[in-house]
């Protein structure tokens, strides 16, 4: 799917998928991927992959939490944040601009 033609509602619904797991989670994207899952196939893709992102995020933030007791998880609980914060953003920008992102480390749990 080229760029051109996917439409601007598609690529924010997009941008709003990624961006939206920065603020909430994984609640954005879920909402999004079951609402266009049947019609827009662009923004369900997006929506999908933030989500499947946003589920590995609460899985480390969980680990991170478990290890707090052995000091190393504060410094996880930090490293998750981050990353999350970065990944999120360029999956945002490259939605926007009509490309496909795949976050690098991420459990595909929903195909």
């Amino acid at each position: 799917m080229n760029a051109e033609s996917i439409s601007q509602d598609e690529k924010t619904m997009a941008l709003l998928a990624h961006l939206g797991g920065i603020f909430f989670g994984f609640i954005p994207s879920l909402i999004i991927w079951l609402i266009k899952k049947d019609d827009s196939p662009f923004a369900a893709e997006q929506a999908k992959e933030a989500l499947n992102f946003q589920i590995t995020v609460m899985f480390a933030y969980i680990i991170s939490f478990i290890l707090i007791f052995i000091v190393i998880g504060i410094f996880l609980i930090w490293a998750v944040a981050i990353a999350n914060l970065v990944l999120c953003i360029i999956g945002g920008i490259k939605a926007n601009g009509g490309e496909s992102y795949r976050y690098p480390f991420a459990l595909r749990l929903i195909k």
